[in-house]
């Protein structure tokens, strides 16, 4: 079974969800054995074996349950005397399954190290989020003032975004120095499968940037989804507000409870120009 653990390794690494079915009893008659595993992928793809047939089928079922809802079960399944039959069974038996989900954590990446950054890594640490913090200034993305964050990457953007893993259970906020640092960040992430992008800014400089990418044909659908400009509106003003409305909004995805907004709320709220 060494192999189901090196595959299951890989996919972890590579920020791919997956479950783990493992037998953990059988009684009377069944197709299966105590210790049997199988690993399925969020595509319903499987490794190893819990038996066949239609144990398996209703396993894998279980398995994409629990990655969807990222939860642990048992499955105790009996085998009807027709199936027992069909396997070339006399009697039918009693499978127990232990179906674990294996997902990537819910990783917060914060493009730019300014003050709003600073109060949002903080306050999204507490909330559970794993932090990565990115900037080409050393002097802003450190350890003194990124105490709590996980990781902290120091380079050119375009570079760092290039090299980066995001998955969809990324969450990336865009609070950069500038306008030419969005911009940048926004095209090279608008593509990914990120849970939540956001980009701090006034409205009249979320449509400028706009405006640039669907000139270079960005796909205006895609820049439907950015959510500019980031936050909820709580009328905020100071760093730290700022950082409150944008973390409420990345739970509110997070949590499957936010409500999309009409474009006549898009008016500027939470609107710095920059992240500096």
């Amino acid at each position: 079974m060494s192999g189901i653990y090196q595959e299951l390794l890989a996919m972890v690494e590579k920020g791919e969800a997956a479950a783990l079915v493992t037998v953990v009893e059988t009684k009377g008659s069944a197709p299966a054995r105590t210790g049997f595993k199988m690993l399925v992928d969020a595509g319903g793809r499987r490794a190893g074996s819990v038996g066949g047939g239609p144990l398996e089928k209703e396993a894998t079922e279980k398995a994409l349950e629990a990655i969807k809802n990222n939860q642990s079960q048992l499955y105790r399944r009996r085998l009807t005397a027709r199936e027992a039959e069909d396997a070339g069974m006399i009697c039918g038996g009693e499978v127990t399954l232990f179906i674990e989900p294996y997902l990537s954590p819910h990783t917060l990446l914060i493009v730019g190290a300014g003050y709003i950054s600073q109060y949002l890594a903080a306050m999204a640490k507490s909330a559970g989020f794993v932090v990565h913090v990115m900037d080409d200034r050393e002097e802003f993305c450190n350890r003194q003032l990124f105490p709590d964050a996980d990781r902290l990457l120091v380079g050119q953007f375009e570079e760092l975004l290039d090299r980066v893993t995001i998955d969809p259970r990324t969450y990336i906020t865009i609070v950069t120095r500038g306008h030419n640092y969005d911009q940048l960040a926004l095209e090279k992430t608008l593509s990914s499968t990120a849970a939540y992008l956001g980009m701090i800014g006034s409205a009249k400089k979320v449509a400028t940037i706009f405006d640039n990418l669907r000139r270079s044909g960005v796909d205006p659908a895609a820049l439907g989804a950015v959510h500019a400009p980031i936050g909820i509106k709580i009328g905020a003003q100071t760093p730290a507000e700022i950082a409150v409305s944008i973390l409420a909004e990345i739970i509110a995805v997070r949590r499957g409870a936010f409500q999309e907004r009409s474009p006549q709320a898009l008016n500027g709220e939470n609107g710095a120009e920059s992240e500096a």
